[in-house]
């Protein structure tokens, strides 16, 4: 039986990673210089990546290429934990009155875990 290779996984792998890290397809492909049309087409329809944006994208995602073409293994176990801080970090442009809003339901929920 043939051993399927790490770059055959390179699509899923990606959108692992960047959903992982609480990013989204518009937002890698904004910072790496591509539209997020390209981001998905790499996430879903091809199993090679393009060369030259494997470091501008594992730069972004803060892995490393190793990790990206899954040569290495990543622990993404934190993945809940970063995109959380993300979108709070989103949060901050809310106004006041919706920050205190979302500051009240956080603490509603938390109180149901007691």
């Amino acid at each position: 039986m043939k051993r399927k290779s790490h770059i055959q996984d390179f699509g899923k792998r990606l959108a692992q990673i960047r959903k992982a890290k609480g990013v989204t397809q518009a937002e890698l492909g904004n910072k790496i210089g591509v539209s997020q049309r390209v981001i998905a087409y790499y996430e879903k329809e091809t199993t090679y990546p393009a060369t030259h944006l494997l470091i501008p994208i594992a730069k972004v995602l803060k892995v490393s290429v190793d990790e990206l073409l899954g040569i290495k293994q990543i622990k993404l176990s934190d993945s809940n934990h970063a995109r959380f801080l993300n979108k709070l970090k989103k949060a901050e442009v809310l106004s006041k009155k919706d920050k205190t809003a979302l500051l009240h339901y956080i603490d509603a929920l938390l109180l149901k875990i007691k």
